[in-house]
């Protein structure tokens, strides 16, 4: 297997390493010592710098302004960006307009598309669920309302969300969008949404939000929902990292049909990137402490010598290094098959399987390591390394415990006999 990334992927990370060169991740309030959200808004002067590298339109092709590159690309960005714990929606924003461009209507791709990859507006995914554990789409119901028979329903589905056009009920496409068709009932091909998903990044400063959901026919589609959309409502939630999530409540939400994306496979796509994307960013966070770590223990002295020469040191950084080259491994892995789209002996999902395990069990021994080796110094709010241990956590979480993605594994591999 041939990991050799392309002159265009290098050239995508080498920007990203110079945009990231000046980021500090102490530019915010620790969150140690913050009761509420460390900041207001993400870091929209590196955002401003992300886009004027054509950092935002990576996944977007020409016709949109984008570079036309692919996951692998992404991920070599994310994980320069969680090196330096950089508080932008950059994997959110990216996955959403590449399921977008892939899955959605061309009326949908032109009014979003170009505006997200030049950083006018952004775009986040509620991928949680109702409380984190359960499936994202089965969080929200979604019913699409049919005049024909007056009826709601989900027998237009299948039309692929067509149906809305120009007309009545469409969003307006800003970040305080209502329906133009006003209360009442639903206009025809609209569709109406309920629940509740909870831990939605960034979700108090994107001005649009992807929502799985589900049909009454047990199909998964992609909603696009303004943030200020009628029938919407946010309560604030605050991660380990101490940035601002919310949980969104949907309460009967009409939305245009044009929004709606029913393509088969366009969630569980968006799933598999938005996936990959944080392993790509547990890596670059461990390697960053690995590399801290590395620092310290070879100025820090006991008994005359640094404890980098002492052997029960040595052993336990060279066990983290290892976790981190099997992390790259299998990212690349699931990264390159999500790009690729290549059938293999699994489907891709067993390779993204895979990535997490070892990314969710890694990055947790990686911090807790390198807190060890950093003995109480680790601790100090005044050295970022207790940043990268809140940041870990989350990731952590946000991966979801290996001994269930080892279970799916297994599933897979009843189900797909190989040999």
């Amino acid at each position: 297997m041939d990991f050799t990334f392309t002159e265009e992927q290098q050239a995508a990370a080498e920007a990203a390493r110079g945009v990231f060169a000046g980021v500090a991740p102490d530019d915010v309030p620790s969150p140690a010592l913050t009761r509420g959200a460390v900041a207001d808004d993400f870091d929209r002067a590196l955002w401003a710098r992300l886009a004027s590298a054509d950092l935002l339109s990576l996944l977007l092709d020409e016709e949109f302004g984008g570079a036309g590159l692919d996951a692998i690309a992404l991920c070599l960005v994310l994980r320069e960006a969680s090196k330096v714990l950089a508080r932008v929606p950059l994997l959110e924003n990216s996955a959403a307009v590449a399921a977008l461009q892939a899955y959605g209507q061309p009326e949908l791709k032109s009014s979003l598309l170009a505006r997200a990859g030049r950083g006018e507006i952004v775009l986040t995914v509620a991928a949680n669920g109702r409380t984190g554990h359960d499936p994202a789409e089965l969080a929200v119901t979604a019913r699409q309302y049919d005049t024909a028979d007056g009826s709601g329903g989900t027998d237009r589905a299948g039309e692929g969300g067509r149906a809305g056009g120009a007309g009545e009920g469409h969003q307006t496409g800003t970040a305080d969008g209502q329906g133009v068709g006003g209360p009442g009932e639903p206009g025809d091909g609209e569709w109406v949404l309920d629940g509740v998903q909870t831990v939605v990044p960034w979700a108090y400063d994107a001005d649009f939000v992807v929502v799985p959901a589900r049909t009454e026919d047990d199909r998964s589609v992609l909603a696009v929902v303004a943030r200020g959309h009628e029938g919407v409502v946010l309560a604030e939630q605050i991660s380990t990292t101490g940035e601002r999530l919310g949980e969104l409540r949907l309460e009967s939400a009409r939305i245009a049909a044009r929004d709606v994306v029913t393509a088969d496979g366009a969630w569980q796509w968006l799933r598999a990137l938005l996936t990959t994307g944080t392993c790509a960013q547990a890596l670059g966070l461990g390697e960053r402490v690995l590399a801290m770590t590395s620092e310290y223990a070879g100025k820090r002295e006991q008994f005359g010598h640094p404890i980098a020469s002492f052997q029960a040191v040595a052993v336990q950084a060279a066990d983290r290094y290892i976790d981190l080259r099997a992390m790259e491994v299998t990212l690349w892995q699931a990264a390159w098959r999500i790009a690729a789209g290549t059938p293999g002996a699994l489907p891709a999902s067993g390779d993204v399987a895979v990535a997490k395990i070892w990314a969710s069990e890694g990055v947790r021994r990686v911090v807790q390591t390198a807190q060890h080796l950093h003995g109480g110094f680790g601790a100090d709010v005044d050295y970022p390394l207790h940043r990268y241990h809140a940041w870990a956590k989350h990731l952590e979480l946000s991966l979801g415990p290996a001994a269930a993605h080892e279970e799916f594994l297994g599933d897979l591999l009843a189900a797909h006999p190989l040999g």
